[in-house]
């Protein structure tokens, strides 16, 4: 081998490498393909919680806890395949709470069936309310219908049931947004004024896509997220 073949294979050599090393330098701080993986930040945890039967691959990112998401390639098929979201454990009373709002922004696809939405548990998990932001395809809440109710800066459809092993109170919004603000405090209040619950403890407010199908592979994506409390 001349020298100048060496030469030309060894930049080619190189260029291989920069090509291939191009997308792990332009990578998240954090990715995993892992169905239970996950991953902390300042009091917050981000989860891929691919947990429902008959899923598909699930890829989830982070660049921080508010920045973060998910590829996701779900069949075509009924029932719920993940939620990944991020969660802060709040661990403190209703009536203790002075404030508990929350932030966000996302991109979501314009197909597949998902509903962007908060899990908020609580009581030691007896208790699991849901506010559903945004929502796309053959979705729906668990329960029945119960009230119409403009609470925490938005109007809602409100749903009560169980899933086998906990309450669930659904709140969906009347009309799909992807950013803006909720006043959880205020949503928590308004269920313990009908006697749903008493004075029970917040968990972990959960912010996500529950996603029940992705075929050919989505993107779900948070620009932005966070909670405070007060």
């Amino acid at each position: 081998m001349t020298r100048r073949t060496r030469l030309l294979a060894a930049l080619s050599a190189g260029m291989l490498m920069l090509t291939l090393q191009a997308p792990v330098a332009h990578a998240a701080t954090w990715y995993s393909s892992d169905r239970w993986g996950s991953w902390s930040q300042n009091g917050y945890t981000v989860r891929n919680n691919v947990w429902g039967s008959g899923h598909g691959p699930q890829t989830v990112w982070a660049n921080s806890y508010g920045n973060w998401g998910v590829w996701a390639d779900h069949p075509n098929t009924g029932g719920v395949k993940s939620y990944p979201h991020v969660a802060r454990n709040i661990n403190r009373k209703v009536s203790a709470l002075g404030r508990l709002r929350s932030g966000f922004d996302v991109r979501v696809p314009g197909s597949g069936a998902y509903a962007t939405a908060y899990d908020i548990w609580a009581g030691n998990g007896a208790y699991e309310i849901m506010l559903w932001m945004n929502q796309t395809g053959p979705v729906g809440p668990i329960g029945s219908w119960q009230a119409t109710a403009s609470v925490g800066g938005h109007t809602w459809d409100v749903y009560r049931g169980s899933n086998g092993h906990n309450a669930v109170f659904s709140f969906v919004r009347q009309g799909n947004v992807r950013s803006g603000t909720v006043d959880i405090k205020a949503v928590l209040d308004w269920i313990r004024s009908r006697g749903w619950f008493g004075d029970v403890t917040v968990g972990d407010v959960q912010f996500g896509f529950e996603i029940t199908s992705s075929s050919g592979g989505l993107d779900f994506v948070s620009n932005s997220y966070s909670v405070t409390t007060g």
